[in-house]
């Protein structure tokens, strides 16, 4: 009965067969694992352009409307605004009107494919800005301040959700009294 059971333990037949299988149960879930790992880094590259894209929309928008000056006018159509209506960010300022739908100066080879929508809001301040430590005379000029608020979108509608950025700028016009 020893002899029998010696043999059973001794013999290799079949062993090549299960350290093979095993190696490829390993190679396999090494392949899937770097699979997983391309298609999440492709997932995040891809958000991550859209939402660089999303910002420079804003960023463009906000620019172009800063570029041209007639938007800081009070006759362009500044419309009377409810506080309890701003963004919850904004209703601590002191806005009083907002022009909803300012003019763009875009050059002639911008086309958005979702053009950026920035809001103008003015506010009641009338204080010299904060600075570098010098500004206007304040009794030779007068300070008109602005809140430019730019919201952009991804412009390539590839992905199920765009990415949106907003992007907001304080402006101050100096007005001369004399």
């Amino acid at each position: 009965m020893g002899a029998k059971k010696n043999s059973i333990i001794q013999d290799q037949s079949g062993v090549a067969l299960v350290i093979a299988l095993i190696m490829i149960v390993v190679l396999t879930l090494i392949g899937l694992a770097s699979t997983y790992t391309s298609i999440f880094e492709i997932k995040l590259s891809g958000n991550k352009r859209g939402s660089t894209d999303a910002f420079y929309t804003a960023d463009g928008g906000a620019q172009s409307v800063l570029a041209n000056l007639t938007n800081f006018r009070s006759d362009v159509g500044f419309t009377a605004v409810n506080p309890s209506t701003l963004p919850i960010d904004l209703q601590n300022e002191s806005i009083d009107s907002k022009l909803s739908s300012p003019a763009l100066s875009l050059p002639a080879d911008v086309n958005f494919a979702a053009p950026p929508q920035v809001t103008i809001y003015h506010t009641t301040r009338t204080d010299a800005p904060k600075g570098l430590g010098f500004s206007a005379d304040p009794d030779k000029y007068g300070f008109v301040h602005f809140v430019v608020d730019s919201i952009g979108k991804d412009q390539i509608d590839a992905s199920l959700f765009r990415s949106s950025c907003e992007v907001r700028t304080n402006v101050v016009r100096l007005v001369p009294t004399e």
